[in-house]
């Protein structure tokens, strides 16, 4: 009798232990349901937020139309970047003049291109409503805009980007850039010319000055490279280091010979290799313009 009432108490325990793990087990699958709802939700308005992003990058289309030959590496490191580039036409005193421009926004998703929306709004303000072309003067502009911009915010923000833009005079060949923090390459005759940027940023910066602008005069066949930091800080490779930018500016030199269109698709398998089983450490942009 001692046995069977052990027997019998052993056997209920059991079903209770059980039917509490059953309990506990639905219940951990009934959150991790709600979970993977709560991140589809959240995928879902990130990717629409990447549509409204894409809204303030230029078509292909439209950057064929400017520069036939031209490519355009963008890899946003997370769904939506905070790299954006900049192609546009504008009329000014009956001349045509087109500005380019690579920009790289404080951070990357959904922070990043943010910021990216207010810092892409100043540059267009600065060259559609106050009429600038000159380069310095459309950052100088910038500038004032994007921290007008964040100076309405509770908290004291000093986000910006780090920018190579260019207005180019297609009559006379001559073309106007300046910089913040990201430099200007130019490919002429197998070597590369570096016009250096300033060293500040568009937005906040304590000792701000007036952005200058550089004046060049191009030559058939020049290729112009706008870049933003991502490709070069890179981790990758057979030891996990830092691509760096001169084993860039070496990469554009090497395959110089190719159309600048098969460059491009170059540039992107490289560091598809190079980064490997690496995660993407920042967004990369990269524009190039044969002229």
């Amino acid at each position: 009798i001692g046995l069977v009432i052990v027997v019998a108490r052993n056997s209920k325990q059991r079903k209770l232990a059980n039917q509490a793990l059953t309990e506990k087990n639905a219940k951990i699958e009934a959150q991790q349901v709600a979970l993977q709802q709560k991140n589809d939700e959240i995928i879902d308005s990130i990717n629409y937020a990447k549509r409204l992003q894409s809204t303030i990058l230029p078509p292909q289309a439209k950057i064929n139309d400017l520069f036939p030959n031209n490519f355009v590496l963008y890899k946003p490191k997370d769904i939506v970047a905070g790299d954006f580039y900049v192609c546009e036409t504008i009329e000014m005193a009956g001349r045509k003049l087109g500005i380019v421009a690579v920009a790289d926004c404080t951070g990357h998703g959904v922070p990043g291109a943010l910021v990216s929306m207010v810092c892409s709004s100043a540059i267009k303000r600065s060259v559609v409503e106050f009429h600038l072309t000159d380069p310095g003067k459309i950052l100088d502009k910038s500038a004032q805009l994007v921290v007008e911009s964040f100076e309405s915010a509770h908290e004291k923000v000093k986000d910006g980007m780090d920018i190579s833009l260019a207005c180019i005079d297609f009559e006379s060949g001559t073309m106007q850039w300046a910089g913040a923090h990201n430099p200007l390459w130019i490919v002429r005759n197998r070597e590369l010319i570096e016009i250096k940027a300033d060293k500040q940023p568009v937005g906040h910066f304590e000792q701000s000055k007036a952005f200058t602008s550089h004046e060049i005069q191009l030559e058939k066949g020049d290729r112009l490279y706008f870049i933003s930091d991502g490709y070069a800080d890179q981790f990758g490779g057979p030891i996990g280091k830092k691509l760096k930018t001169k084993n860039l500016k070496d990469l554009l030199l090497e395959t110089a010979t190719a159309s600048i269109s098969m460059q491009g698709t170059q540039l992107e398998r490289y560091f598809t290799e190079w980064k490997a089983n690496f995660e993407q450490v920042d967004d990369v942009c990269i524009m190039g313009i044969e002229v």
